[in-house]
């Protein structure tokens, strides 16, 4: 699916959370959405999956406004992950699996969270509350979850945060997998510049609201006269200069 954000804008009060930002994420590819904390990422993020309603601006989803009228429709093809949400803690891990199956309609069931807990290796805690997990142990059933639908448009906010490297290491090589073998694009927020590098076709960096830059990895390193994203992004985050 082809995720297009144009001119989207919202206004809490008398705060701009989020300045006419506009970009565009192609069919299979993943854009990274960059920015310090309280730069509007949450937000933009909460606006594309229907949370927020935008003051200003549209999404479109392969060319279709997403609205009111097709909101049921385009979410059934959409999930999100985030360390920071977390699942009912009373349920085991298979609960929340076959709930959130249910709740997208899910075919086959049973057979779906069994393809999805052999990928995450999952079946050691299977039968566990999810509030009994490790962090990262919730975090992979986290995506689990955002991927039990086969979702078309992936929205995943920090998803390594808090693992430690190795754990951290599996989820990405398994979300290079998995997009290798089935149609999905991604919108990735997170503060991790080398997972950035690493799984992102191109990037949108904001601050205060507003999008400051945006091109490939290479293409801002470049610009910007840095070795790397990580220094890239400390030059824009710690600028003091007008939004351009």
């Amino acid at each position: 699916m082809k995720l297009e954000i144009k001119n989207l804008s919202k206004k809490f009060k008398n705060i701009l959370a989020v300045n006419d930002i506009s970009f565009s994420i192609e069919k299979n590819k993943t854009l990274g959405l960059l920015g310090p904390n309280g730069c509007g990422k949450t937000t933009s993020i909460g606006m594309m999956l229907g949370l927020i309603t935008p003051s200003n601006g549209k999404i479109l989803i392969d060319n279709k406004t997403f609205n009111s009228s097709n909101r049921i429709e385009m979410l059934s093809l959409m999930n999100f992950a985030s360390p920071y949400i977390e699942l009912p803690k009373k349920l085991t891990v298979f609960e929340n699996l076959n709930v959130y199956a249910r709740l997208y309609g899910v075919e086959n069931i049973n057979q779906r969270i069994e393809e999805i807990v052999e990928d995450l290796n999952l079946k050691s805690f299977f039968k566990k509350k999810t509030g009994e997990l490790s962090s990262g142990q919730k975090n992979r059933v986290s995506l689990a979850k955002s991927l039990i639908n086969k979702p078309k448009l992936l929205f995943l906010d920090e998803p390594t945060a808090s693992l430690d490297p190795d754990v951290g290491d599996f989820v990405r090589e398994y979300l290079e997998k998995y997009k290798s073998k089935n149609e999905l694009t991604i919108l990735l927020a997170s503060h991790n510049m080398k997972e950035v590098e690493r799984l992102c076709d191109s990037v949108v960096m904001m601050k205060r609201g507003a999008i400051v830059d945006q091109g490939t990895c290479k293409m801002l390193i470049d610009k910007h006269g840095r070795n790397n994203l990580e220094d890239t992004f400390l030059k824009i985050a710690r600028s003091n200069d007008e939004l351009e």
